[in-house]
Parts: C-alpha cells; sequence; structure tokens
C-alpha cells in the first residue's frame, strides 16, 4: 500500500543559518562532597565536648579563692560552717554563708595539712568536712568514653560516610539483577487512566478491549479453546499516546500495571539486563493478572547480528532473555506483554513472531475530528472565552500528535496568564499554534529595512505560486514577524486531510519551496542565506520522489532507499542497494526535478509580477496578513480561490 508523504505547512525564511543546537541532559542530583561529611564530624565532635564541659563544669562560680593559710586562720578562728573536699578542691562556707575555694595538696589529707599549719586539735574536730566524688558520667566521660570509644566511633562514623558515597558506584552489586519497574496500583484513583481518558485512535481501542475482556474474564477465552496473544506491540509516531493508551487497557481491566524503558534493563556489567528481565516476569506472574509495559523497546529489540559490542553484548542478551520469558508463558498465564516503539522497522524478526509480539496496533497522528476531541480532553479546568471554537482550532493543525495538542492548550493558558487574564481566549489558541510549530516570537530580532523587504518578497513569492498552482495547498497566514530561527514563514493548510498524495502535488509543492530563492534572484539579482531551509525541504522530497516512490520516467518503479530503515535488514547505515552508475543517475534526476520546480516558480512570479508587489508591500506595511485579508487581494486581481470541490 502506497504510503503517505507528511507534507510540510510552514515554509520558512531564515535569516541566517540556524546554530546547532546542543542536546539538552539532564542534570544529576547533587551529592555530598567528603569534606561536607569531614564538617558534620567536626560539628558533632564540638557537639559533644560542649555537652561534656557543661556536665564537668560547676556553673557560674562567685566564689572566690583564698590559700591554705587563711583556711587554717579561719579553722582557728571559729568562722568555717563547712568545708567540701573533691580531690584537691576545697569548698569553704564560712559562717556569713559566704564561699571562698582553696587547693590543697594531692598526697596529703585535709586535716594532716591543716595541723601542719598550727590548727590544734579541738578547732579540727569542730569542722564540718565532707567528701564528695565523681559522678559516674564523669568518670565514664572522661576515663573511658573520650580517650577510647569516641576515636573508634570517630573512625566507624568516617567508614560508613565513605561507604554510602561509593554505594552508586560499586556497592550495588547484589541489587543490580532486581527490576526497576514502577508499578501502578489499579486501586490508586489519582493514577488510574481509563479508555475515556484517551480521545481518538478508535480503532486502536477497539482493538484493545479484547485484552481488557481477557484480563477480566480469561475463563470466556480458555473454555472455547481461544489463546489470548501473549504480546501487544503499539507503534506509531513520537506523542500518539501509546504510553498513556497502555495505561488505560491497565485501568480498564483493574490490573498492575508494570511499567519501565527498555533502556533501564542494560548495565556496562553484562548479564544485568537479562537478570532484570526475569526478576520483572517473576514479579508479574506473582501478581496476575498483569501488564508488563516496555516503552521504546527497540534500545533492546534491535535486530541482532550488527557486530556491535562482541560475544558479551549486553543488549542481545537482554533481548534474548525476553523472548525466552515469553516463550516461557503457559496458556493459562495471565500476564500480558506490551510493548511501544516508534521504530518498529528495526526490531527484530524473532520479536514479532507468533506467540510474542503477534499483535501490532498502529497509532497514526489524530485526524480533524480526532484533534477536536483531543483538544477538549484537554481543555478540562482551562476557563475558555466566548469566542473560543475548538473545530477552527482542530482544522489549523493538520500533522499535529496528541502531544502537541497538549502542548498548544498549555502554550495558550501561559499566554493568557503571561497578560494578567482570566480566561482563554481563541487569538491566544491561534498564536499558541505557531509557538507549538516553530516557536515563539523573537521581538528583539529587528530585521533592517533592505532585510525586511527581502523577507516579505520571499514570502509573498510563497504564497502567490501555492495560490497559483492548481495542486498546492492554500495560504491561511503569510508572516514576516520573526519566530524560532525563521524571519518569516507562510502557513498552507490542506482543504482537506489525504491520505495520499500524488506527483503533481509534490511536483507544486517543490515549485511552492524554491519561489523564495527564485524571487530573490530574479528581484534583488542575488540570493541570501534565508532560503537555505527550503532547499533542504525541497531536495528531500525530490530525493524521496526518485527512490522511494517511483516518480522518476528514468529511474522507473523501484524503490531504491527506505524511510531510514536499512538495519532492519542487519546492514550498515551507510550501505546502498545500488551502484555508483545508478547513483549518479538519482543525483541527475533529482537536480532535472529541482531545475524544472524553479523554472515553474519563475514562470508564475514573472506573469504575476503586478500581485506579487501588491502582496510585499502590504507585508511591509502590516507584517502579517491572515487567509481573509490575503484572498482580498487574490480576488481584486483576479486569480481564482481554492474550493473544496463537492
Amino acid at each position: 500500500m502506497p504510503k503517505k508523504e507528511p507534507k510540510k505547512h510552514i515554509e520558512q525564511h531564515e535569516s541566517m543559518p540556524p546554530a546547532p543546537q546542543m542536546p539538552q541532559q539532564k542534570k544529576p542530583a547533587p551529592k555530598k562532597s567528603l569534606s561536607s561529611y569531614i564538617f558534620s564530624t567536626l560539628l558533632i565532635f564540638a557537639v559533644i565536648v560542649v555537652i561534656f564541659s557543661f556536665f564537668s563544669g560547676s556553673g557560674t562560680d562567685k566564689s572566690t579563692t583564698v590559700p591554705l593559710s587563711e583556711v587554717a586562720r579561719l579553722a582557728e578562728a571559729g568562722e568555717i560552717k563547712t568545708i567540701v573536699v573533691d580531690d584537691q578542691d576545697l569548698t569553704i562556707t564560712k559562717t556569713d554563708d559566704s564561699v571562698v575555694k582553696s587547693k590543697k595538696e594531692a598526697d596529703a589529707s585535709l586535716v594532716q595539712t591543716l595541723s601542719s599549719y598550727g590548727v590544734d586539735g579541738t578547732h579540727l574536730s569542730a569542722l564540718d568536712i565532707t567528701v564528695a566524688g565523681q559522678s559516674a558520667l564523669l568518670v565514664f566521660l572522661g576515663s573511658i568514653f573520650l580517650p577510647i570509644v569516641f576515636p573508634i566511633l570517630l573512625a566507624v562514623f568516617f567508614i560508613w560516610m565513605l561507604t554510602r558515597q561509593a554505594k552508586g558506584a560499586g556497592m550495588q552489586a547484589f541489587s543490580f539483577g532486581q527490576s526497576k519497574a514502577r508499578i501502578t496500583d489499579p486501586n490508586d484513583a489519582n493514577n488510574r487512566v481509563t479508555f475515556k481518558d484517551v480521545a481518538g485512535a478508535r480503532e486502536a481501542k477497539e482493538e484493545l478491549k479484547e485484552i481488557v475482556d481477557f484480563l477480566r474474564n480469561p475463563k470466556k477465552f480458555l473454555d472455547i479453546g481461544a489463546r489470548i496473544p501473549k504480546g501487544v506491540l503499539l507503534s506509531g509516531a513520537p506523542g500518539t499516546g501509546k504510553t498513556l493508551l497502555a495505561r488505560a487497557v491497565a485501568g480498564e481491566a483493574g490490573v498492575p500495571f508494570y511499567h519501565l524503558s527498555g533502556s533501564e534493563f542494560v548495565e556496562m556489567f553484562v548479564g544485568v539486563g537479562a537478570s532484570r528481565v526475569r526478576d520483572l516476569f517473576k514479579m508479574a506472574k506473582r501478581a496476575a493478572p498483569a501488564i508488563i509495559f516496555i516503552d521504546e523497546i527497540d534500545a533492546v529489540g534491535r535486530v541482532r547480528g550488527g557486530g556491535f559490542g562482541g560475544g558479551n553484548d549486553e543488549r542481545e542478551q537482554t533481548l534474548n532473555q525476553i523472548l525466552v520469558e515469553m516463550d516461557g508463558f503457559e496458556p493459562n498465564d495471565k500476564v500480558i506483554v506490551m510493548a511501544a516503539t516508534n521504530r518498529s522497522d528495526v526490531l527484530d524478526p524473532a520479536l514479532l513472531r507468533p506467540g510474542r509480539f503477534d499483535r501490532r496496533v498502529t497509532l497514526d497522528l489524530p485526524d480533524r475530528r480526532d484533534r477536536e476531541d483531543i483538544l477538549t480532553v484537554h481543555s478540562h479546568k482551562k476557563p475558555f472565552a466566548e469566542d473560543v471554537n475548538l473545530k477552527v482550532i482542530a482544522e489549523r493543525t493538520p500533522g499535529f500528535s496528541g502531544a502537541d495538542l497538549f502542548s498548544l492548550m498549555n502554550e495558550g493558558a501561559i499566554l493568557a496568564a503571561r497578560e494578567n487574564r482570566k480566561k482563554i481566549s481563541q487569538f491566544d489558541l491561534v498564536r499558541s499554534i505557531e509557538k507549538v510549530m516553530i516557536g515563539p516570537e523573537r521581538k528583539s530580532h529587528l530585521l533592517t529595512k533592505k532585510e525586511k523587504l527581502i523577507t516579505a518578497y520571499h514570502e509573498a513569492a510563497h504564497a502567490l505560486v501555492a495560490s497559483v498552482l492548481p495542486d498546492a495547498d492554500p495560504v491561511h497566514k503569510i508572516s514576516i514577524v520573526s519566530r524560532g530561527n525563521a524571519a518569516g514563514y507562510t502557513m498552507k493548510i490542506a482543504l482537506e486531510e489525504r491520505k495520499l498524495n500524488n506527483k503533481q502535488e509534490y511536483l507544486d509543492d517543490l515549485a511552492m519551496s524554491l519561489a523564495g530563492y527564485a524571487v530573490e534572484d530574479m528581484i534583488f539579482g542575488n540570493v541570501s542565506t534565508g532560503p537555505s531551509n527550503d532547499l533542504q525541504v525541497a531536495t528531500s522530497l525530490a530525493r524521496a520522489m526518485v527512490t522511494r516512490w517511483g516518480m522518476s520516467e528514468v529511474i522507473g518503479p523501484l524503490a531504491l532507499e527506505s524511510d531510514g530503515g536499512r538495519a532492519m535488514f542487519g546492514q550498515g547505515v551507510d550501505s546502498k542497494d545500488y551502484s555508483e552508475k545508478t547513483g549518479a543517475t538519482i543525483d541527475a534526476e533529482v537536480q532535472r526535478i529541482m531545475k524544472e520546480a524553479l523554472e515553474r516558480a519563475r514562470e508564475v512570479l514573472t506573469t504575476h509580477r503586478t500581485i506579487l508587489d501588491v502582496i510585499t508591500n502590504k507585508l511591509v506595511e502590516v507584517e502579517t496578513l491572515e487567509q481573509p485579508e490575503y484572498e482580498a487581494i487574490l480576488s481584486a486581481h483576479g486569480i481564482p480561490l481554492k474550493k473544496l470541490e463537492v
């Protein structure tokens, strides 16, 4: 069946070649350094010292220190009420309740010391002497904990911190083989998704209702001898809702949903991926009925035998284990394996054979009615103004995926909030279409007067050629306001969505794409870097016509190149299925088609030079022309408008 080539709906005029964009990488979570651990340890040590000094201290001391001779004099005079002896420290309370301190010799008792100072026995016997010993806590801290136990605890603390820091590198050897699958509980109402939450994809949901019915009531199928498919492969363009649809199947069936990415199986150590596969299937069988969902399965499911990775290729071992586990299902095992990919052409044939992923569900880009339904779903909890018409937005967004439509609605809400409005208007959604397709307005990117004139002629030429040629799509908007890398753009939308395109439509598209190049050479006698994007798109389209769709009389009905799927045959990326002579013929055919398209564009622009100048002057004046204003100019100069034929 012939395949439709996605059409380009925006023609861009670039003021300079786009700078290469560096891929955005997710920053890893910050890890504590060893210096932070040392600082924490020193802080703990300081706290312990403060606590020890608190226990060992005697509080606020307002007493004075006197020599032993003064103590002997006070004893002789009978002015001492009590004496507390604490090792060498003496605390003397006098008869007037004042307190003084003193010290005695370490080896002599207080009585001997006072006797040596001449205090007689009568006065000594009258003294109230109390001997105080150290508390058990202070003895423990001073003689055992601080000199012995604390250094050992400090060393153990350092070792524990170092092993914890190295855990991410080499200390997880015993947990490598465990599955990293995330589980969605069927009873979790906040995360549960059903078919009502998935707009569009009507055929895909019909296919998957059988899976839901089997998980709910497997006996009905098993009694009649039917075997439900073990694996379901969801394939389609990015953003078409493959993951969401898989979650909806689990939500409708009310079963546990084990989901992970194909890249999460693969590690640098050989055998880890296979071990995780075994653990994942073991978990799912214990919780059966259940669904295992592997997103981006092409990360591990590519064709084997490419020669990469040597004899111990971890990716191939992981794939082999997946194949074995799916073959190991018993007929009554109520575990369904679902997988998603946008590169089904590179998957290993053993993965797609009956008994494994034997049911393939394709998700196409949504049509107009599906886009309107998706916009309605994403409009929940968004306050709209009275002028919002989602049908018009759906008509203006051909080629948008579900993810693009979600981004469109979100950008519309952001634009309204940025302007301090409480409701989203139709104008916000229209601006969001262009922002998602091309990029935000670059108000700081000011063109010179000459650059503005070149851009206006460039976009006017695109629009005029598209309006004159019969098989080109009609123009909906022209603008010379910079967005993204484009200094201007022309938006064209087909009257009706087509599944097939013919040769004449592609030839008209080529002429329309090369109109900007032709007008710059015709008006200014020079060519800028503006048509660079147009040339790339046109060249790719012309080459596809010759090598993939058989639209060249010289080459004939031959498919010499594919959609990038050479790897499905295990061949190298740069391998060619044709000779050098055929390659030269292909290049000559592409060059011929491009030259003929350029001549057609020049012919249209020369014939309608007057209207070209009118459109250009209007663009320089207002910068943006919507469809009604543009069609009024066409009608005034006798160019018929394109209408849908009934």
